[in-house]
């Protein structure tokens, strides 16, 4: 941890080392919420907690700045808990283990949690430092944020006094985002039908590993394997080559997070091993040509375990595979407003077998809420027809770009001033608690910045040294420029 603290800004560093060190994956944020208040409380800033678990932090103006504009600098204190599988990491007791690599810092074998622990560690720096030129601070620190929005749905009015917010869970240095995705959670439950396992089949485990995976909103347009839909592809054609019938499948972690790794059990009669064999090499050399680029790492092995007694009944097995295998996934329609930019996308993140059933959780993203109902539809007139119950939870509203936001053309102006060069104004495909603040505050100017953070919700995530001083120099400047009310 030490080393991060000789990073500049250290203040930011050696917070954002102290975050590391505290377990705090989405749904158990008690133990790093509980330090920020033992810091809070030793450093004499005030600090409350909502009913949710939301934290309020607040600090005076400097002298002088009093009559300016109150700010809000706004984190969540959760990160994605993912980990390669190799990786030996407890995410409730153990401390994340980050280092620097070359102009990065990354973490070891697990997600690093600068998404969006480096700018809970800025806002965190902004409320101890004593040199800092600002108005009327506030810093609102999130529960939940990556695995439902729970804080944020939770803010009531009432506890903020600021005019201005800005967020700091943006991942590129250089751009301003405006505006975000909504989205909402589509869960398909399937009810199994078992059936006793002939006498001479053989049992096998297929599993497929060493994807990328990522962001399922800022990296879904990377083209990226999915290895749920990779996975269930394969073991729809064995199926019916080989009548194969399966005793277990899952695959993927976390709905907001495209999936590295699944694996499936199944049955086969004994004559049709070889044949298998050889179709699952030709199907893993398929792949691995097709995905070269962008997963050079993908690989998949099929082995012998232990004997299973039942099996999914094979009509069964083929509305479910079907299902999988016809499902949307990935980029379902680009911005016709804003070019470059994803409007419509859906990750069919996780399958999970349950008992007699099996759930399958998908995220769907628009920046418009007809392209995210249509997905809807889609989604459950396919899953509908093959037998599964669906539910849609956990929608939140997109943030709608604003071109005449005064803390964007703020914020744009001093980055012009500090690196004489424009930042791009962006849209992003991604979930900021934005859009769900407008609820409670419909008059809050916000905007949103960040440092530059690749891979976030991967083992693979790292965050660009260089730009987190940029960040940092861009975010003390705009206090310091924040106009008068």
């Amino acid at each position: 941890m030490s080393e991060l603290s000789q990073l500049q800004p250290s203040s930011l560093w050696s917070i954002f080392a102290n975050i590391c060190a505290i377990p705090h994956p989405s749904k158990h944020e008690q133990k790093i919420s509980a330090w920020i208040q033992q810091w809070a409380c030793e450093l004499g800033i005030e600090c409350k907690e909502d009913t949710v678990g939301n934290l309020f932090l607040k600090k005076p103006a400097t002298p002088g700045m009093e009559n300016c504009k109150g700010v809000i600098l706004q984190a969540h204190m959760d990160m994605v808990p993912q980990k390669n599988a190799g990786t030996e990491h407890d995410f409730l007791n153990d401390p994340i283990r980050p280092y620097i690599d070359g102009e990065w810092v990354t973490a070891e074998g697990t997600t690093l949690g600068a998404d969006n622990g480096i700018g809970l560690a800025s806002a965190l720096a902004v409320l101890a430092s004593d040199d800092l030129k600002h108005g009327p601070l506030e810093v609102l620190v999130t529960i939940d944020e990556e695995a439902g929005m729970s804080g944020a749905f939770g803010l009531k009015a009432g506890w903020l006094d600021g005019d201005i917010l800005i967020n700091t869970d943006s991942e590129q240095e250089g751009e301003v985002y405006m505006g975000c995705a909504g989205g909402v959670d589509a869960t398909a439950t399937f009810p199994l039908e078992m059936q006793a396992v002939p006498t001479d089949w053989q049992s096998f485990n297929l599993s497929i590993s060493g994807l990328k995976g990522g962001h399922s909103g800022v990296d879904i347009h990377l083209g990226r394997g999915n290895a749920n839909k990779l996975l269930v592809r394969f073991l729809l054609q064995a199926s019916k080559q080989f009548g194969i019938q399966l005793t277990e499948l899952n695959g993927g972690s976390l709905r907001n997070a495209i999936p590295r790794e699944a694996n499936a059990s199944f049955v086969v009669d004994a004559k049709h091993i070889d044949a298998l064999q050889n179709a699952f090499s030709t199907y893993l050399a398929q792949i691995q040509t097709n995905l070269a680029v962008v997963e050079p790492e993908l690989t998949m092995m099929l082995i012998q375990p232990e004997e299973f007694e039942q099996m999914w009944s094979k009509e069964c097995q083929h509305r479910i595979l079907s299902a999988l295998n016809a499902a949307p996934n990935g980029v379902q329609r680009m911005s016709d407003d804003i070019e470059g930019i994803v409007e419509t996308s859906i990750n069919l993140g996780v399958i999970r077998c349950k008992g007699p059933k099996l759930v399958v959780l998908n995220l769907i993203r628009s920046l418009h809420d007809d392209g995210r109902i249509q997905i809807e539809e889609q989604v459950e007139s396919l899953f509908s027809l093959a037998g599964a119950q669906v539910e849609f939870s956990g929608a939140y509203p997109g943030w709608k770009p604003s071109t005449d936001s005064p803390i964007m053309h703020l914020v744009r102006e001093t980055y012009h001033q500090l690196f004489d060069n424009w930042p791009e104004v962006m849209v992003i495909h991604a979930g900021l608690e934005c859009g769900l603040f407008k609820t409670e505050y419909p008059h809050l100017d916000m905007v949103s910045i960040g440092p530059t953070i690749k891979f976030p919700h991967s083992p693979d995530e790292k965050v660009d040294i260089t730009s987190v001083s940029e960040y940092w120099k861009l975010l003390t400047r705009v206090l310091a420029n924040i106009p008068h009310k």
